[in-house]
């Protein structure tokens, strides 16, 4: 799940884990062509990946699932457990219901097909910064048809919950959302939990896109 507050958070650095020369090249240049003063590295290995992300944590990844070590989720699955701050967005030619709800459970907060144009990936990216998660439109629509017609539009939130759930979609981190509606860390923590309890989903992405299919929110 993002966990950076649109109004004062930058993506200074970025790591782009890709095996294949011209496919990482596209995402760098991709990447310095939204963030134009960020430091852009990039890695061709999970092992590198992994060393990159202990020696200098990135705020943005552009992850590839298929590594020649291993995958690209087990990069996300280290990040979202020793780097928070890191906002993970895969990067595959694989659009497969399996790949992608994998990666979503691993912590990915954007899925994006290599089949987008380095303008359209590069307006993608810029959209992090505000909170919206860079899904390719085959992906976004996968996604919300995956789900079913709900047994209750609202999924049993308060008004409380509903309150984190749009803020959170926002962009908002755990601890801006606590301090705008003046209550504790904690307790804004224990209504996100209720939140994605009760949509049954396990990351702010996920949040999001269920969120707007059961219309409690609009996706801009």
């Amino acid at each position: 799940m993002a966990r950076r507050s649109p109004a004062s958070d930058r993506i200074d650095r970025i790591l782009v884990v890709e095996d294949l020369p011209d496919a990482r090249t596209w995402l760098q240049d991709a990447a310095i062509e939204a963030f134009p003063d960020a430091t852009v590295t990039g890695v061709a290995t999970l092992a590198e990946a992994l060393e990159a992300l202990e020696r200098t944590p990135p705020d943005l990844a552009l992850v590839d699932l298929g590594l020649p070590d291993g995958s690209g989720q087990d990069f996300i699955l280290a990040a979202t457990a020793s780097s928070p701050g890191t906002i993970s967005v895969v990067t595959s030619i694989f659009g497969d219901d399996g790949h992608l709800f994998s990666a979503l459970r691993a912590g990915a907060q954007g899925y994006v097909l290599k089949d987008r144009s380095r303008e359209s990936l590069a307006d993608m990216l810029r959209g992090i910064v505000e909170g919206q998660p860079p899904l390719s439109p085959t992906i976004a629509r996968r996604l919300l048809g995956h789900f079913h017609e709900p047994d209750s539009a609202d999924a049993g939130l308060t008004a409380r919950e509903r309150d984190v759930l749009t803020l959170l979609a926002k962009g908002l981190t755990v601890a801006a959302v606590a301090d705008m509606l003046g209550i504790t860390a904690n307790t804004a923590s224990g209504y996100v939990k209720n939140v994605y309890r009760k949509l049954n989903v396990s990351c702010r992405a996920e949040a999001t896109l269920e969120a707007a299919r059961r219309g409690l929110i609009r996706l801009h």
